[in-house]
């Protein structure tokens, strides 16, 4: 198994408007945990793989173990994405002649029907997160619900905008019925240039976008 050790990665975004300095300080330190379980988690199976086999009485540890690596590494790697897709000054809508734009009015009736979608996926009751994907193998675009971090990813597919619905995302700034308020702040804050540059990998090359 890969034992590589991750490093959190720094992000400069103080300024944002709706989203408080207050709020990312707290949320850095978040995202800097899964970073270090991530971490712990690889070594602990790591640890149990060193002599060649998992046993009966190591596969309970070994399962839960393996299980919760899931949610702590997608926890790590779309925080990357996510704090990656903002900047101070940024903007909510889309260049006119981005490939991004392009794509979405090829997937959707209208980029307006499109940013419904994505906000509206951003609304639903629950913990997770707005995922607006690319299909490198037909140029898609559409929209899909990460239930905590893990379940709901699509295989293959290169996320290129990434919106955190979790209350932490939020809680120090609007109320938890705010969400909205929330988003509408998230979508006045997008890197587009960010999210242009992840329409330019594939899906092999997806984790170097971020």
């Amino acid at each position: 198994m890969q034992t590589r050790t991750y490093k959190p990665k720094t992000f400069s975004l103080s300024g944002l408007t709706g989203i408080s300095d207050k709020t990312l300080e707290m949320h850095f330190k978040l995202y800097e945990g899964y970073v270090t379980n991530t971490n712990l988690l690889t070594e602990k199976i790591a640890a149990i793989l060193a002599d060649g086999r998992v046993d009966q009485e190591e596969m309970p540890a070994y399962s839960e173990l393996t299980r919760r690596l899931g949610f702590e590494y997608n926890g790590m790697v779309l925080h990357e994405y996510y704090f990656a897709n903002m900047k101070a000054r940024g903007g909510d809508e889309a260049p006119r002649g981005s490939q991004f734009r392009a794509a979405v009015e090829r997937s959707f009736p209208s980029y307006a029907i499109w940013k419904t979608d994505f906000v509206s996926v951003g609304k639903m009751r629950g913990v997770g997160w707005a995922m607006c994907y690319l299909d490198p193998a037909t140029g898609g675009i559409s929209n899909h619900w990460i239930t905590l971090h893990e379940i709901g990813n699509v295989a293959g597919f290169v996320p290129l905008l990434v919106m955190d619905v979790w209350e932490h995302a939020f809680l120090l700034d609007y109320k938890p019925a705010d969400r909205p308020k929330y988003i509408e702040a998230f979508l006045g804050n997008i890197d587009w240039d960010s999210v242009e540059s992840r329409m330019n990998v594939n899906a092999a090359e997806a984790a170097e976008a971020r």
